[in-house]
């Protein structure tokens, strides 16, 4: 991996974090065009450079993030599955972070559920603040981000459901799956980097400096691109996202099938 590469990953993981089309997806599909995506490095920066667009939410609502302990036991109920099935599945989810193939059927799938999920879940009672969230609630919202797991699927996409599927409205879905991301992509890196160096790897001066990088482009895209989203959702709903990842589902699988094999371009 180079410099550019290491900008343009970041920037489409600045872009897309917050997002329900899938951040990993997308840098899986970058990736393997640029010819890195079987790199043991390229899936460390793919992932430690998600903390970076996360950290943006604590400095956009950092009044609103630190606010009470019940708070932080939720989000704490909330995590504890994708702990769960991290540790339970991470080898056969560093062997699906490979395969583009995966990405775009879980796009087409998701662009499929998001063009109905407003109409499913039309009627919420929880439209103020996250506190206003269940322990029971936060848990079924942890389930439904543990989907994530496989690329494609979109971690924020899949806990904005879950959460509206528990009666959240659309934007406190979308405030909650934010604060969700930050123990959530802390316990992620600290997984990966812990396995980096387990299974022997040393990062060296010049990929530590692309990380730092990666990290800092993409805070500050995810800075800038955060709002928008909220914004844009609270008045839109999902459907052009549902378009949006249907269309870009059937490109990837018609170049995979009749054009050039996406895992080895």
């Amino acid at each position: 991996m180079n410099t550019l590469q290491a900008i343009v990953l970041a920037i489409i993981e600045g872009i897309t974090e917050f997002l329900p089309v899938s951040s990993t997806g997308h840098m899986i599909i970058a990736s393997s065009y640029f010819g890195i995506a079987h790199d043991d490095f390229t899936k460390l920066f793919t992932i430690v450079i998600q903390l970076g667009a996360i950290l943006s939410v604590v400095i956009l609502y950092f009044k609103r993030f630190f606010q009470s302990l019940d708070f932080y036991f939720k989000l704490l109920v909330a995590f504890i599955p994708a702990v769960v099935f991290g540790l339970l599945f991470s080898k056969k989810i560093d062997a699906l972070l490979e395969n583009p193939v995966t990405v775009a059927i879980s796009l087409l799938i998701g662009g499929i559920i998001l063009l109905k999920v407003d109409e499913w879940f039309n009627n919420p009672n929880v439209t103020e603040s996250s506190n206003e969230i269940s322990y029971l609630q936060a848990f079924k919202i942890g389930m439904f981000q543990c989907l994530a797991m496989i690329p494609g699927v979109s971690r924020s996409g899949a806990s904005i459901v879950g959460g509206m599927s528990q009666k959240l409205s659309r934007t406190t879905a979308a405030e909650f799956s934010f604060f969700l991301a930050v123990p959530t992509m802390l316990g992620a890196t600290a997984k990966k980097c812990y396995d980096y160096y387990k299974d022997g790897y040393v990062l060296t001066h010049d990929q530590i400096n692309l990380l730092v990088i990666g990290n800092v482009v993409a805070f500050i895209v995810a800075l800038l691109a955060i709002k928008s989203f909220i914004g844009f959702l609270t008045k839109n709903g999902f459907k052009v996202f549902g378009y949006y990842r249907i269309i870009a589902g059937l490109i990837l699988l018609a170049i995979h099938y009749f054009i050039h094999p996406l895992t080895v371009i």
